[in-house]
């Protein structure tokens, strides 16, 4: 892996997603060597996810390379590969470039897409964990479209452009809102020759509320907001199953789409080498301490989606979001260094700034700890609050000037197939052609 040898301690950080960086940045030019570890040269801001996927954003704006957030950092390092097992006995980690040794070990992964077991709905639907996903699923999009004008059989083409969303936590309500968005203002003018008034965004919730995790009079001002918008809410509904034409649930209601969007769970993205009580097989998460270190390790720590600190406060660990992950990412930096210099570590505490998501245009909900509101005042601070939490100036100019330009033209100008998808069971249809 060709990392000098150094006399201080080693620190190797698997995951440059916000825990991770977050650590980094607290370790910056203290007296240890961080060797940083990532399967992709850039830090990506999921929070705008559905912006790239829906062609408001280019993948480029909410990603940043990771060697230019630790280039002048001492005695940090960066290598691109994915890590195979921790090899706890000998205190090394096996990775695609070779082994590599480490004093202490910070488990950053993140987490990964949530099928629950079912196989067709994991091969035949489309997740957005990634930015590569992402922009899957905007391709997806496009092509769906292009594909429905070139055919007369009604069944066929409404099939194309329905979409269904699973998961009414704030991905799934976000798409959903950004879709419809699209539906009012811009597929109309792109595809005159298609009645996009047939065009279906059904959002399917197994509970009973979406954005379940946030306040009730949030939950129920999105709703109110997704239903103004012409979005179709399934509450207490499952999809049971996905065969990449048909959806069926747990009760007697199917769709008819080419297009469904899994955002139903999450899962820790767990790497082999740790006991079997470190885990939570459930959700694949690790389990810490206070401290964050792992159970039954004392120099194997994590951090983030993948670390499940349980609590009374928090009896199934924290929420899998940034806030939790940037804060444990820098306590866990401060205590290092404590427990380097041979000083006791602090516990960690969570302070909850509250929650957010947006609904589209002058529509959002906001859970502050205290506070509730939403409309557009709840709209102009969640722009705030996620153009503030981007990395770099560069970013953060490119993506307001997006937002103030589509907000004018009510437009989105990255509705570009730069890389064609085909689902495994995407079928080219050629009869009744125009």
């Amino acid at each position: 892996m060709n990392i000098p040898d150094s006399s201080l301690p080693r620190i190797v950080i698997i995951g440059g997603g916000f825990a991770g960086i977050a650590l980094a940045k607290q370790l910056k030019n203290q007296a240890v060597q961080v060797v940083l570890l990532d399967k992709h040269n850039y830090h990506t801001f999921q929070p705008l996810l559905y912006q790239v996927a829906t062609g408001g954003l280019e993948a480029g704006s909410i990603a940043y390379p990771i060697r230019k957030v630790i280039q002048e950092y001492d005695d940090c390092y960066f290598r691109l590969t994915s890590v195979q097992e921790i090899d706890t006995k000998n205190k090394q980690i096996v990775t695609e470039i070779g082994n590599l040794t480490y004093d202490y070990l910070v488990i950053a992964t993140g987490s990964k897409t949530n099928y629950f077991g079912n196989r067709d709905i994991k091969r035949y639907s489309m997740a957005m964990k990634t930015i590569p996903q992402s922009l899957n699923i905007r391709s997806l999009i496009l092509e769906n479209f292009e594909q429905a004008v070139l055919t007369k059989d009604t069944v066929e083409q409404n099939s194309l452009i329905n979409f269904v969303l699973v998961g009414g936590g704030p991905t799934g309500v976000e798409l959903a809102g950004a879709l419809a968005e699209m539906k009012k203002a811009i597929l109309q003018k792109d595809y005159p020759d298609l009645d996009i008034a047939r065009m279906q965004i059904n959002l399917i919730q197994s509970g009973d509320r979406i954005l379940n995790t946030m306040s009730e009079k949030s939950s129920l001002a999105a709703e109110k907001f997704l239903e103004s918008l012409g979005v179709t809410i399934w509450k207490n509904v499952r999809v049971t199953n996905y065969d990449g034409r048909t959806a069926t649930t747990n009760s007697d209601l199917t769709f008819e789409t080419a297009t469904l969007i899994w955002t139903a769970g999450v899962q820790g993205a767990l790497i082999a080498g740790l006991t079997a009580d470190s885990l939570v097989e459930r959700v694949e998460r690790v389990r810490v301490n206070e401290f964050s270190q792992v159970k039954g390790y004392d120099a194997i720590f994590a951090v983030g989606d993948i670390a499940s600190m349980e609590s009374d406060e928090y009896p199934q660990g924290h929420p899998m979001m940034a806030q939790p992950a940037l804060q444990q990412g820098k306590a866990l930096g401060e205590n290092l260094v404590r427990l380097i210099n041979k000083k006791p570590m602090k516990a960690f505490k969570y302070n909850d700034k509250g929650s957010m998501a947006t609904i589209g245009r002058n529509k959002a909900v906001v859970d502050l700890p205290h506070y509730h509101f939403s409309g557009v005042f709840a709209w102009f601070v969640w722009m705030f609050v996620h153009l503030f939490s981007l990395i770099g100036f560069k970013n953060k100019a490119v993506v307001f000037l997006n937002w103030v330009y589509n907000y004018i033209r009510f437009d989105r100008e990255g509705r570009l197939i730069i890389r064609p998808y085909k689902k495994k069971s995407f079928t080219t249809f050629t009869t009744d052609e125009v």
